[in-house]
C-alpha cells in the first residue's frame, strides 16, 4: 500500500494500557462497562425524546441529535480499544487509523457546533421568549443541524486528505489509545508544517467561534436572569441552562487542552483523551436526565406505559 510517495509501514501500534495482562483485563471490563452504559443511556434518551409529544420542542430536537451523536462518537474509538486491550498486537492500519481519524473529527466538530446551537436556543428562550416560537422555527432547528454536520464534515475532509498524502516511513508505535491527528504527526517523516498549520486554523475557526458564540450567549443569558426579580423565576432559568454548561465544560476543557498542548505522549494527553471521548458521552445523558425535570417526567410516562402493555 502506499499513502504518500514511499511509504513503508502498513499499520500502527497502540500504547499498552498496562503491561500487566490483568490489569488489561480489568480495564476490558470497566471500559465495556462504559461503553454498555453509554449506549444504554443515549439510546434511552433518545426513545423519551422521540415517542413523548411533550418533548417535542427545539431544545429536546437537539437534544436527541446530541445523544446521536455521543452514541457515534463513542462508537469510533471504543470498541477499537476494547479489542486492543484483549488482543497481543494492539494494531490498526494505517487506512483504518485514517478512517477513525476522519470519523473522530467529523463527529466532534458536529459536537461543537451542536453545543453552540443549543446556547443560541437557550438565549432565545430565555432572552426572547414571546419571540421564541417564531425565532426556533421547525425550519431553523433543522437547518442549524444539517449545518452542524456540514461543517464539521467539510473540516474534516480537508484535514484527512492532507493527512492522506503524509508518509509514514520508520516509526509505527502510536503513544495514544486511539487514533487522533495529533498523534499522527511524530509518526510521519514528511514535512508536517502544512497539516499542523490547518489543524490549528481548523480549531481556531471551528471550535474557538463556536466556544465564542455559547460565551456570548450565556453572557446575554446570565444579564437577562439577573433581572428577573422572582427567585422561582431566576431558579427555573438557571436550571435549565445547568446541564448545557456541565456538557461544554466537559467536552471543550478537555478538548482544548489535548489539541493545543504540544503531542508527547504524556498521561495528561490520555486523561484529557479519555475525558472527552469516553466519559462525556456517558456523562451527557445522566446530566440531561437526572437534572431535567421534563426528561425525569416523560421517562417515568414510558415506563409505566411500558408496565402496562406487559400486564
Amino acid at each position: 500500500m502506499a499513502l504518500g510517495n514511499h511509504s513503508t509501514v502498513t499499520e500502527f501500534i497502540f500504547l499498552r494500557l498496562s503491561a500487566d495482562p490483568h490489569t488489561e483485563a480489568v480495564l476490558f471490563v470497566l471500559f465495556l462497562g462504559i461503553y454498555l452504559l453509554t449506549l444504554m443511556g443515549n439510546l434511552m434518551l433518545l426513545l423519551v425524546i422521540r415517542t413523548d409529544s411533550h418533548l417535542h420542542t427545539p431544545m429536546y430536537f437537539f437534544l436527541s441529535h446530541l445523544s446521536f451523536l455521543d452514541l457515534c462518537y463513542s462508537s469510533v474509538t471504543e470498541p477499537k480499544m476494547l479489542e486492543n486491550l484483549l488482543s497481543q498486537g494492539k494494531s490498526i492500519s494505517v487506512e483504518g487509523c485514517l478512517a477513525q481519524v476522519f470519523f473522530v473529527f467529523a463527529t466532534a466538530g458536529t459536537e461543537v457546533c451542536l453545543l453552540a446551537v443549543m446556547a443560541y436556543d437557550r438565549y432565545a428562550a430565555i432572552c426572547h421568549p414571546l419571540l421564541y416560537g417564531q425565532v426556533m422555527g421547525e425550519q431553523l432547528c433543522e437547518g442549524l443541524v444539517w449545518a452542524s454536520w456540514g461543517l464539521a464534515f467539510l473540516d474534516a475532509l480537508i484535514n484527512i486528505l492532507l493527512a492522506w498524502n503524509l508518509d509514514f516511513c520508520e516509526a509505527h508505535i502510536m503513544s495514544h489509545f486511539s487514533c487522533e491527528l495529533p498523534s499522527l504527526f511524530p509518526l510521519s517523516c514528511s514535512d508536517v508544517s502544512t497539516n499542523f498549520a490547518v489543524l490549528i486554523g481548523s480549531a481556531l475557526l471551528h471550535a474557538s467561534a463556536t466556544l465564542l458564540l455559547i460565551l456570548f450567549s450565556y453572557s446575554r443569558i446570565v444579564s437577562t436572569i439577573l433581572n428577573i426579580t422572582s427567585a422561582t423565576g431566576r431558579s427555573k432559568a438557571f436550571s435549565t441552562c445547568s446541564s448545557h454548561l456541565t456538557a461544554v465544560s466537559l467536552f471543550y476543557g478537555s478538548g482544548f487542552l489535548r489539541y493545543y498542548m504540544p503531542t508527547s505522549g504524556s498521561p495528561l494527553e490520555f486523561v484529557f483523551s479519555l475525558q472527552y471521548s469516553v466519559v462525556t458521552p456517558l456523562v451527557n445523558p445522566l446530566v440531561y436526565s437526572l437534572k431535567n425535570n421534563e426528561v425525569k417526567s416523560a421517562l417515568n410516562r414510558m415506563l409505566q406505559k411500558g408496565f402496562q402493555h406487559f400486564r
